[in-house]
């Protein structure tokens, strides 16, 4: 499985989660973290993102990144929505952003963060045959999506973000009555374009993302905000979010971080969130608002998936398959049985990726040893692997740099027979972190060659299955795949010896 990273700079916090995403879009989380920082406070306060709102989040952008550095992912990206959407300063601040990341920060628009949103939604709790309303509550805006079978209808971003509106109108603590007032007529002027562009028709579930939602859930069922994992997919009744909305609207922030499922930054900007779920509720005559937990990273990592970013990091580029195919030709290989063999390769090194941690990159090595490692049948069949090496080591590959070319050497010298050993000068010169690299990808070079032994692309495709200690592949064919089986079975033990995991290798009919 490919393993991504979204990062969410919202108006009140900044989010990442790093995970595996399957084809069908499941999700392995690996990481997560959140950290409330209030970016949008000095923005719709002042109209710019103040330094010590800049810095707090720099800061933690660059403690998200360690934790998903080490993770290897494929590819990452990193969002900033209403706040930097607002700030006069927005540009500097993704670009110092962008300079602590490594990667470029996007500012997306309203319409793009909604069609994140609901296809996290989609992803985390599917409704393929039902309209739903989804609301979300960020810092600084509202995003109001029609959807159905799941597909998304119509979205709008509204500036109704509970940071922003606390920040505007709500001055005293406990609010005052005319401060309520206020906030509720400019909740009601924002909405009304909602009203227009969204059909007034029944919706059979209305969801609510975001932490407001999460609160107001946990609070209308008693869940204590460290199990507010428990909310997903649990409801509020409407009545029962404005008997909140009075409650804690009469109450200061001292009695509103007393009240169970409310945490202690969220009870100072819960009532402004109450109250744009309520008017959404009332307007659209929803009885209840369910809770989802998905977002904009779970949007962003499904998209990620979809459109299979990174995945130009372990293919070859234009030039370097030319070269490598180029050298194939001249040495008499069989190009039908290497293109099959590398398209093999590269499945396993990305399903493979949480096992060995590799950059991206070495994947197109993994790729080109696929291509060259029987290029030494040109001087002897006996011990070709060993007459591969010597040529590929003294090969002009145009693309490749002197170190790939000989890691890709050591890859075709270690493609069959003994594996690599202490015993081998050449493997021993290479540095510790190509070393590793070698032995981790010999094994998926081995497999990748056994599953077209017969040379006559039998096995149309493979589906590899990680279990905790078992990697289980299966083979889909019409054919019969009984060499292909054997010669999976003597590839075993290198990478049980490698991995510390079993390899179950079966073949199935398409």
């Amino acid at each position: 499985m490919p393993r991504y990273a979204a990062i969410d700079i919202g108006s009140n916090s900044v989010r990442m989660m790093a995970a595996d995403v399957s084809r069908n879009g499941r999700f392995e989380v690996l990481a997560e973290d959140r950290q409330v920082t209030r970016l949008g406070e000095s923005v719709f306060r002042s109209g710019a993102i103040d330094e010590a709102a800049a810095r707090s989040v720099l800061a933690v952008l660059a403690r998200m990144k360690q934790i998903y550095s080490r993770l290897g992912v494929l590819a990452v990206r990193a969002v900033a929505t209403a706040a930097v959407r607002d700030a006069s300063n927005g540009d500097e601040f993704l670009e110092r952003a962008s300079d602590v990341l490594g990667e470029p920060v996007e500012r997306i628009s309203g319409l793009e963060e909604a069609r994140l949103i609901h296809l996290g939604v989609e992803t985390r709790w599917p409704h393929p045959q039902k309209r739903i309303l989804i609301l979300d509550i960020g810092g600084g805006s509202a995003e109001v999506i029609d959807a159905e079978n799941g597909r998304l209808r119509a979205a709008l971003s509204r500036p109704l973000g509970a940071v922003r509106l606390e920040e505007a109108f709500l001055h005293h603590n406990p609010p005052l009555e005319e401060e309520l007032r206020q906030m509720q007529e400019f909740i009601a002027e924002k909405l009304h374009a909602v009203g227009l562009k969204i059909v007034h028709a029944a919706f059979d579930r209305v969801i609510g993302t975001s932490a407001s939602a999460s609160a107001i859930v946990c609070a209308a069922n008693r869940i204590p905000r460290e199990r507010r994992q428990e909310a997903d997919r649990r409801r509020v009744t409407a009545a029962q979010l404005r008997r909140l909305y009075r409650q804690l609207s009469a109450m200061d922030v001292e009695a509103r971080r007393r009240v169970t499922g409310i945490g202690p930054r969220r009870a100072e900007i819960i009532v402004p969130g109450v109250a744009v779920m309520l008017d959404v509720l009332e307007m659209f005559g929803a009885r209840q608002l369910y809770y989802c937990a998905a977002g904009v990273r779970d949007g962003i990592l499904r998209d990620l998936a979809d459109r299979e970013a990174g995945a130009e990091r372990v293919r070859l580029d234009a030039e370097q398959r030319r070269m490598v195919e180029e050298y194939a030709r001249r040495f008499g290989v069989d190009l039908k049985h290497a293109r099959k063999v590398a398209a093999f390769a590269r499945e396993l090194f990305t399903a493979l990726a949480p096992w060995h941690r590799l950059p991206p990159e070495t994947g197109r090595l993994l790729k080109a040893a696929a291509y060259l490692r029987d290029t030494g049948h040109a001087i002897n069949d006996m011990a070709h692997h060993k007459h591969s090496q010597y040529i590929v080591s003294n090969a002009d590959l145009g693309g490749f740099t002197d170190e790939e070319r000989h890691l890709v050497a050591m890859l075709c010298r270690y493609h069959r027979k003994a594996p690599p050993s202490a015993r081998h000068a050449d493997f021993l010169a290479l540095p510790p972190e190509e070393r590793r690299a070698v032995e981790l990808l010999c094994p998926l070079l081995r497999i990748a060659d056994a599953l077209d032994r017969s040379r006559d692309q039998r096995v149309e495709s493979i589906e590899c299955q990680l279990n905790d200690g078992e990697l289980g592949l299966i083979l889909k064919s019409e054919k019969d795949l009984s060499l292909e089986l054997w010669a999976i079975e003597r590839a075993a033990p290198l990478f049980r010896e490698v991995y510390g995991k079993q390899l179950q290798a079966t073949a199935r009919r398409r």
